[in-house]
């Protein structure tokens, strides 16, 4: 099977040493077995993306020697094939509208009667819409109010059953993705999720090996049962350490010093790149 890797970012900002780091290695888990490297541009979040970041991420990669298969695909042009997997999840039975804002969601959670437990996001929520009548959700779907989305986190993983995933850093893992609850997987103003689109991309582009940051571990926990119930095979995962500054710190779009844009206009070459993020 050729090796077919992909590094996705979202187009909020300058990539950084970090980015570098994650799409070098992706890079060279495609090309050392003379696979595919995929650039995807994940741009779902229309409010924070900007033109601009995304002609200069394909500049810094450029520069850093990177290249990738033709078109590009973004994830803002593809609303339909991420329509069409929720369309598949609803006729098995699995989601459920949840009207309730963000206020009215921390009360539910916080009441005397209410005590959920503590997952990787927060507390896990869990059957939203029986915490209101069914007759005002009703009028809050006629009157046009927003709403999410939820995976009833419970039917999905009774329908598929135990589910696992393979990192070649960590070894094989049991996927709990119950610990996240009923996750979001589109709102009204977003069509779509991180979890849901992620999944969906990799499948129709052939992803079969993922390169990316320790931080999305626990997400491919949902990314696996997600996979399973829409008949999508599992990708092997690579899930690398993240690269930190001389005070233990992640690297973030805001270190303005440390984007790659920066560092070329300082002198510094590609070369210099790889050294400073140790490959």
């Amino acid at each position: 099977m050729t090796v077919a890797t992909r590094f996705a970012p979202s187009p909020t900002g300058l990539l950084h040493l970090g980015h570098a780091y994650s799409a070098l290695l992706a890079y060279e888990a495609a090309r050392s077995a003379g696979g595919r490297f995929i650039l995807r541009i994940e741009d779902i979040d229309t409010g924070r993306c900007r033109e601009e970041f995304v002609a200069a991420i394909e500049e810094d990669l450029g520069w850093l020697g990177l290249e990738w298969e033709r078109p590009v695909r973004r994830q803002s042009e593809h609303m339909a094939d991420y329509r069409a997997a929720l369309d598949r999840l609803e006729d098995m039975g699995l989601l459920y509208r949840c009207f309730l804002s963000r206020r009215e969601l921390d009360a539910a959670l916080s009441a005397p009667h209410y005590q959920p437990m503590q997952g990787p996001e927060g507390p896990v929520v869990v059957d939203t819409d029986r915490l209101m009548p069914a007759g005002e959700r009703a009028e809050r779907l006629a009157s046009g109010e927003p709403f999410a989305l939820r995976l009833r986190m419970a039917a999905a993983i009774e329908r598929v059953g135990p589910v696992v995933w393979t990192d070649d850093r960590h070894g094989e893992q049991v996927a709990t993705p119950e610990v996240f609850g009923d996750v979001v997987l589109a709102r009204k103003d977003t069509p779509t999720s991180y979890h849901l689109a992620v999944v969906v991309d990799d499948a129709l582009q052939g992803v079969n090996r993922i390169v990316r940051g320790e931080d999305l571990f626990q997400a491919t926990h949902v990314h696996r049962l997600l996979q399973a119930l829409l008949g999508f095979e599992s990708p092997i995962y690579s899930h690398h350490p993240l690269l930190t500054d001389a005070r233990g710190r992640r690297y973030a779009k805001r270190d303005r010093s440390l984007t790659l844009q920066e560092l070329r206009k300082a002198g510094r070459i590609s070369a210099d790149i790889r050294t400073m993020v140790g490959l």
